[in-house]
């Protein structure tokens, strides 16, 4: 009965677990790392064909989006999920696939002419194909007897449609062990699907800490305010409003805001104002939700459908397919919003937006979602003045603005609230899927404010679940020097190019004439100057 830790230990993607127990080998998630990660995953003592199953706790890629890789490898197994996440699966896998191909294509057309050696996609349709085939649909809050020893139920935790934690019941050489696997915990008060439900008991507690050093806010912002605000300036400037958004979960709720604010008028003239949905993944996974209304909607979505309204639909919803409906949408002059995936801008249509976008000073490029280090995303959210497209520089003139406080993502609060659910507190609480110094803050939160034996593994660390005990107390294994280089650097020039800014304003404004501000200018101009040489 041995529990390792593998992706997502110290860091945000990547989500994997390793269990051991009763002669069966089996993964909690296997998750795709997004965006630039700091640490090595180790791998773990059990090649692909011996893996007998999955516990899937969501459809995100960065947990289920190396399972046709594990096909790939020679697992035959089975994937245990709910009927809503194997659905989302069905879509998401397969994307991912055609993504992983369309990029090894892209490379290989490219090295043919630098006589570079082929590269080879991370894993092709077939391997997507594949692994679907092995996926069972669960229904929540229902215990399954996996095989002799071992039973699992879901438990919805209001992070995704579909989405879970996990609750693992094992019973081994006359000893039970119960342990539960939070998977991403939801934040409260999200549109379309309900609130997190809590456990309320466990032995062993495997909770994320994605914002575990931080608040959304003791009251929840006005979303269909804060973004009619941004809709109404960006269309007043004649500008589109682009919107890099996660193609399942985050879109809908976009377009559950979106037909809110036409409903009530809130945008002035700009009567009938077209909402573009440019994501083929997106709109299936819409089509999914509209699938799930009455296992996984809340109680306001719920009001609405029995109005004989569907919250995610409304007039002037246009939805793009084809690549040539995708490219028709920026020689429409027309404001228009246009919805887009991938969240983090790492891949996929919403980068050709961003291309055609980006450098025009009436648009809004509006983040709605979580941004890994490393991603387009979060240089674009951290200030950067310019971005590389298609090999083409980019300026970035457009507004960038972020809708504060809103995530799929528990804060620090709601996950102590998630894991007070529980009547007794468990023998040990193990923090993963955090940022580095994240996952320390709220270990330490844990263990000093609340009394629980809270630890944070890294990659490679095994517990003996038996008696509690590490088996293996990993250290960390940082990726290379020059990885983290690139990002200092790139951290830096955002400083640099921050500091410019600043130096315009404090020279063409009053504050310019004050002699201490005037100085202040000079030294920002020197630093500049010198990181330049």
């Amino acid at each position: 009965m041995r529990l390792t830790f593998s992706g997502a230990a110290h860091e945000v993607t990547g989500s994997c677990h390793y269990l051991e127990a009763c002669g069966h080998k089996i993964f909690i998630d296997y998750g795709m790392e997004q965006g630039e990660d700091f640490f090595e995953n180790q791998p773990v003592a059990a090649a692909a064909a011996e893996v007998d199953y999955v516990f899937l706790t969501h459809a995100h890629i960065d947990h289920s989006g190396l399972l046709p890789l594990l096909y790939a490898e020679g697992f035959r197994g089975t994937v245990f999920a709910t009927n809503a996440t194997k659905q989302l699966c069905g879509i998401m896998l397969r994307d991912s696939a055609h993504i992983q191909e369309f990029e090894a294509e892209w490379k290989n057309r490219k090295g043919r002419r630098a006589g570079k050696p082929e590269v080879m996609p991370t894993y092709t349709m077939e391997d997507a194909e594949g692994v679907l085939e092995h996926f069972a649909g669960c229904d929540y809050n229902k215990i399954i007897d996996v095989c002799p020893g071992i039973r699992i139920r879901f438990t919805d935790v209001g992070h995704l449609l579909g989405s879970s934690c996990i609750e693992i019941w094992i019973s081994e050489n006359g000893l039970q062990k119960k342990i539960v696997f939070s998977g991403d915990v939801g934040n409260t008060d999200q549109p379309l699907i309900k609130d997190p439900s809590t456990v309320e008991e466990a032995d062993y507690v495997v909770i994320e800490s994605t914002y575990g050093d931080r608040s959304h806010g003791q009251t929840r912002p006005d979303y269909v305010a804060e973004l009619s605000r941004i809709i109404q300036e960006t269309f007043d400037r004649g500008g589109n409003v682009v919107i890099p958004s996660f193609a399942v979960g985050r879109t809908q709720e976009m377009l559950y805001f979106i037909r809110q604010i036409k409903a009530e008028n809130r945008i002035k003239g700009h009567d009938n104002f077209e909402v573009y949905v440019d994501s083929p993944l997106a709109i299936e996974a819409t089509t999914i939700f509209n699938q799930n209304i009455y296992e996984c909607f809340d109680e306001e979505a719920m009001a609405l459908v029995k109005q004989g309204i569907n919250p995610i639909t409304f007039p002037g919803l246009k939805t793009s397919v084809s690549s040539e409906e995708s490219k028709a949408i920026n020689f429409d002059s027309r404001p228009k919003v246009i919805l887009s995936a991938s969240g983090m801008c790492e891949a996929g249509r919403i980068r050709h937006h961003l291309k055609h976008n980006l450098w025009r000073p009436e648009c809004t490029v509006l983040f709605v979602g979580y941004q890994a280090n490393g991603t387009l995303g979060r240089a674009l959210v951290e200030g950067a003045q310019e971005v590389k497209l298609f090999g083409e520089t980019i300026e970035v003139l457009a507004h960038i603005e972020q809708l504060a406080g809103i995530s799929g993502h528990a804060d620090k609060q709601g996950l102590i609230r998630w894991l007070q659910g529980f009547k007794k507190k468990p023998e040990r609480v193990f923090v993963v899927h955090g940022e580095d110094a994240v996952c320390d803050v709220f270990t330490e939160c844990l263990r000093n404010e609340y009394g629980y034996d809270a630890v944070a593994p890294y990659s490679g660390t095994s517990y003996d679940l038996t008696d509690n005990s590490c088996v293996v107390d990993a250290v960390p294994v940082r990726k290379s020097k020059k990885a983290a280089a690139r990002k200092a650097s790139s951290v830096f020039e955002r400083l640099v190019a921050a500091g410019r800014r600043l130096m315009v304003v404090i020279q063409h404004n009053e504050g310019g004439a004050n002699k201490d501000l005037a100085r202040l200018a000079d030294q920002i101009n020197n630093l500049c100057d010198k990181w330049d040489r």
